[in-house]
């Protein structure tokens, strides 16, 4: 937190030039002096000098930096927000995010969103009678602040003294995070629901893009053509193939033949491949491998580089825990996109019974 607290001097200094250049009426310019009415001359009397009857004009007051930063911005349902709020809200994500390009309208127009959608739902908080007592706010600071590496309380107080701020500023912002959260809680997360029979059309639908992460064993034999014509070289290799696989099928030992016979680079470990992920290897050798059942054995199958010979010795299925776990990360996917269509629908309802003014 007080990485994200830390102010950069520049830019406030920069946001508040500007702000008092396009301030008008009544968020904090300079007011017009009157400009003095001349004495009128009397009988017997001369009328007054140019100097009497035309004071010296006084250089217009400077605004100080503490008139700019409450200058208000944005009103929301009669609660303003300041530039001197707005300045510490792009100071804080700027400095929580590193980043160091200058600010654009387009950002600060975002900032300034933000601001008024959280402070919307503060306001709902408000309306909705959702309190927070201060064991509450202090467990949390305390939590914050261990998370932080601070050592303790006092060094956390001297930092944001350090920053300009109170301890009490802060316990207010994490006070109106707690009620916001229990604001949405309310009113989005617990109005949700997902059924199983949405859980199922979504696997069924995706059940391929599901299965990427499981991971499959098998083993290997290579039959490289040797020699020419090409034709007679790859007829070879195929007749070697199949007597190969006779023997497999009869009972021979699949990593003795592969050590003997194998040209792939798994051969010297009896064609063992591996615990694999589904996406590791190319598709139609995967396809060849995952079509068979544990402890079958594939018909040669020619690719580029010879003939291939498969053995699954084991491989994950969506049934079991994995099929527990996909259901668990299909519940979550379908909760997220409900949870953010219906807070969108909210933040939109809630926008619209406002009154919100833009002053910037």
């Amino acid at each position: 937190m007080i990485r994200r607290l830390a102010a950069a001097g520049l830019l406030a200094l920069t946001l508040g030039g500007c702000a008092a250049v396009s301030s008008g009426p009544g968020v904090g310019g300079t007011k017009e002096r009157p400009t003095p009415t001349p004495t009128p001359a009397t009988a017997g009397r001369p009328a007054p000098s140019t100097e009497e009857r035309s004071p010296e004009p006084r250089a217009p007051a400077k605004p100080t930096d503490e008139d700019v930063t409450d200058r208000v911005v944005a009103v929301v349902n009669n609660d303003a927000i300041t530039l001197g709020e707005l300045q510490e809200a792009i100071n804080a994500y700027r400095s929580q995010t590193r980043q160091e390009t200058p600010v654009s309208n387009d950002f600060v127009q975002q900032v300034l969103t933000k601001m008024i959608d959280n402070r919307l739902q503060v306001q709902e908080a408000e309306r909705e009678k959702i309190t927070v007592d201060e064991a509450e706010v202090e467990e949390e600071l305390a939590e914050r602040i261990k998370k932080l590496g601070v050592p303790n309380r006092e060094e956390f107080d001297r930092l944001l003294t350090a920053q300009g701020l109170t301890a009490e500023t802060i316990k207010k912002r994490v006070r109106d995070e707690i009620r916001v959260a229990r604001v949405i809680n309310r009113k989005v997360r617990l109005r949700i629901s997902v059924t199983e029979i949405e859980i199922n059309k979504y696997l069924d639908a995706n059940r391929q893009k599901l299965e990427t992460g499981l991971a499959y064993h098998a083993r290997h034999i290579l039959v490289v053509p040797e020699g020419v014509p090409p034709d007679a070289a790859w007829e070879a290799a195929r007749i070697k193939a199949e007597m190969l696989r006779a023997q497999l099928l009869q009972g021979t030992d699949f990593a003795e033949l592969a050590r003997q016979h194998s040209r792939d680079a798994s051969g010297r470990d009896g064609g063992d491949l591996g615990t694999l992920k589904r996406g590791e290897l190319a598709q139609d050798i995967e396809a060849q491998i995952l079509s068979l059942e544990p402890g079958t054995i594939s018909k040669p199958y020619r690719s580029s580089l010879g003939y291939h010979i498969f053995r699954l010795e084991s491989k994950e299925t969506l049934e079991g825990e994995a099929l527990a776990r996909a259901k668990a990360q299909i519940r979550e996917i379908l909760f997220r996109e409900k949870y953010d269509a219906r807070l969108d629908a909210w933040l939109k309802e809630i926008k619209q019974r406002a009154v919100i003014e833009v002053r910037l």
